[in-house]
């Protein structure tokens, strides 16, 4: 069922009697307390899985629909600046499966880390990064995120706990493994969220990694972003089994909706509680994309139209969201039309912005190569001419 079932947290409160003929009323800000039900359960391995009633806010569902609203938009508008040769290279987009990141960062804080592979956009969004820097790092320029130099599959933010953007398949997991080991170590009592997708699930390095997670009871959770195709691979055809959550045998494991907002927003708090205790739990995020696997993928030669329109019309997280705004009268359908308008504004002035920005000056070439950059000389390809001499 798409949306969710609304009921307040104290049902013994009186009801609320709306005045008559309200002239007007602003979009709510209210911190009242709201239960909310997930629209599916939870499946658990090896665990006793977290209540289906989520706590949440009208504040939080409206800050909610605006950060969704606000990636899909960048997402599409990555779209066109790609196929007008503005962003080069690799471009993997996000759209579809913005309640994976936004229901993650609800749930925890930005003292925890966050790792993931190369369909990072909006994951940097939601750790608090700018769309002007996302864009300028989409374009290669200086005031990028990464200074330019990433582009779109290396987005960082260390100071909130950003730690990339990895390009090789499956290579964030060990590294997410090490955040969680300086974590424990420091007696931080902060967690890792470690992302992969159902492409690198049949990875070696992932299983090796859960080993000496498991063995030293480290602080992460291992996010499995099941969008269900691997590149141009449907999971059934590449993996013998496709219960992802449950692939970590002696490692626990919960099933999460992963287009349901509240429901990963459950799961990964009662992940964070579990891990700091018990160590490291597998998620596995059933969610979708609507793009192909990058911009040299059309996306529909191994999958048809109707079952992508199927997934936007049934299970869209952005409308599951507005659905719940507007069943429990937080705002109008007109204020969050309005609400998308400005989104559409902000996202234009930010590539305005970025586009503003200069591409990086060629002796940044070989910064951050070597460990010590100083009298380090650059030859052509002849091996005769210097090129370039590093102050």
């Amino acid at each position: 069922m798409a949306a969710a079932i609304l009921r307040r947290l104290n049902p013994t409160a009186a009801p609320r009697v709306a005045p008559l003929l309200p002239l007007a009323r602003a979009v709510s800000d209210s911190t009242e307390p709201l239960a909310v039900e997930t629209s599916l359960p939870f499946f658990p391995h090896n665990i006793d899985p977290p209540s289906r009633t989520v706590s949440t806010t009208p504040a939080e569902l409206l800050a909610t629909f605006r950060t969704m609203a606000l990636m899909r938009r960048g997402e599409i508008a990555a779209d066109s600046l790609y196929k007008a040769k503005l962003i080069r290279g690799f471009c993997h987009l996000y759209d579809g499966q913005e309640a994976v990141a936004v229901g993650m960062e609800a749930a925890i804080t930005r003292r925890d880390a966050i790792i993931t592979a190369y369909r990072d956009h909006c994951l940097y969004l939601a750790r608090g990064g700018s769309l002007v820097a996302a864009f300028a790092e989409l374009m290669g320029r200086v005031d990028g995120c990464s200074r330019g130099k990433g582009g779109s599959m290396h987005f960082y933010k260390k100071d909130a706990g950003f730690f990339g953007g990895h390009g090789i398949v499956g290579a964030q997991v060990p590294l997410g493994c090490g955040l969680a080991f300086a974590q424990r170590y420091r007696k931080e009592g902060t967690v890792t969220f470690d992302l992969y997708g159902d492409g690198a699930a049949n990875q070696g390095q992932l299983y090796e990694a859960l080993n000496m997670a498991a063995l030293w009871k480290l602080p992460v959770i291992l996010v499995c972003e099941n969008n269900h195709y691997g590149m141009g691979t449907a999971e059934w055809r590449a993996s013998k089994s496709v219960a992802y959550y449950k692939r970590g045998d002696y490692v626990p494991g919960l099933k999460v909706d992963g287009m349901d907002f509240l429901a990963v927003k459950q799961a990964c708090k009662f992940a964070k509680e579990h891990v700091l205790e018990n160590g490291p739990i597998i998620l596995e995020m059933d969610t979708y994309r609507y793009h192909g696997h990058s911009m040299s993928d059309p996306g529909s030669t191994y999958r048809t139209r109707d079952e992508i329109a199927g997934i936007r019309q049934e299970r869209d997280p952005i409308e599951r969201v507005r659905k719940l705004i507007l069943a429990h009268d937080l705002a109008t359908a007109q204020e969050l039309k309005d609400m998308e308008k400005e989104i559409r504004k902000e996202v234009d002035t930010a590539i305005a912005k970025a586009k503003e920005s200069p591409m990086p000056d060629e002796s940044e070439l070989f910064k951050n190569v070597y460990v010590n950059d100083c009298g380090l000389e650059s030859f052509g390809v002849d091996r005769k001419v210097v090129r370039t001499v590093l102050p």
